[in-house]
């Protein structure tokens, strides 16, 4: 009997979680709409109108508020319009946004699988639309958020790990945000990720020099050179005068 009771205890709690994860992923026009918002925010960044950008990317999360990809794009709009805490709170609901989808992938792997390979097709058709138009889409990061899109389908069911692009995002809107503390601690966390991201070196050996930790701010410079960064020469000036 306790065993037959330990069984329906399971399967209940099993179906609650099945009935959450639904919950929380859209339905399948709200999806439809919020990659059609996705791609008029990505048309407005590529034509450098970000006030528009952040109100189609603010309507695409509205939408669907687990579609990472628009989360992130409403950041880089709000960086490019120096409203840094509004970027800060879009990149941690990015972050947000992916740790519920991997947390979802126990019990709805399959709506999870679906709403992956929807943002993968959606990079792939502005990064196929940019190379046709001349543009090189740097402005969202969106080859790297493809590769790690294309990687968490590959291995999934272990530890949530934020990619390091969105960890230096994040970093980067702390910083200009006045949260310096805070900005080094999502860098220090972006090349634990990819200790090949020169990027997020620099912006720490920055941060150290800033703070008087000469030795360390040397050490990322050249961390930051070595995996194929350009410092700035006028940094590593003012870097061996301290």
């Amino acid at each position: 009997m306790a065993h037959r009771a330990s069984v329906a205890m399971l399967a209940a709690a099993l179906s609650f979680a099945a009935s959450a994860a639904q919950a929380q992923l859209a339905d399948e026009p709200s999806r439809r709409e919020a990659i059609a918002m996705f791609r008029t925010g990505q048309e407005y960044m590529s034509a450098e109108q970000f006030e528009r950008a952040a109100e189609a990317f603010g309507k695409a999360v509205t939408a669907d508020r687990l579609l990472s990809l628009a989360h992130y794009g409403l950041g880089q709009a709000n960086m490019n319009l120096r409203r840094y805490a509004s970027a800060t709170k879009a990149y941690r609901d990015c972050i947000e946004a992916m740790r519920t989808l991997h947390d979802l992938e126990l019990t709805n792997r399959f709506q999870v699988d679906k709403q992956r390979e929807d943002e993968i097709l959606e990079l792939k058709r502005v990064l196929d639309r940019s190379a046709v138009g001349g543009r090189v889409p740097t402005l969202l990061g969106l080859e790297q958020r493809l590769r790690d899109l294309e990687n968490q389908r590959a291995s999934t069911g272990g530890v949530f790990r934020p990619p390091a692009e969105v960890l230096l995002a994040l970093g980067s809107a702390q910083f200009r945000n006045g949260d310096a503390a805070g900005a080094e601690a999502n860098w220090r966390a972006a090349v634990e990720v990819n200790p090949k991201y020169g990027e997020a070196h620099n912006n720490l050996a920055v941060i150290y020099m800033q703070t008087g930790r000469l030795r360390d701010a040397e050490q990322e410079m050249k961390l930051a050179e070595k995996n194929g960064f350009r410092v700035n020469p006028q940094f590593k000036t003012d870097l061996k005068d301290r």
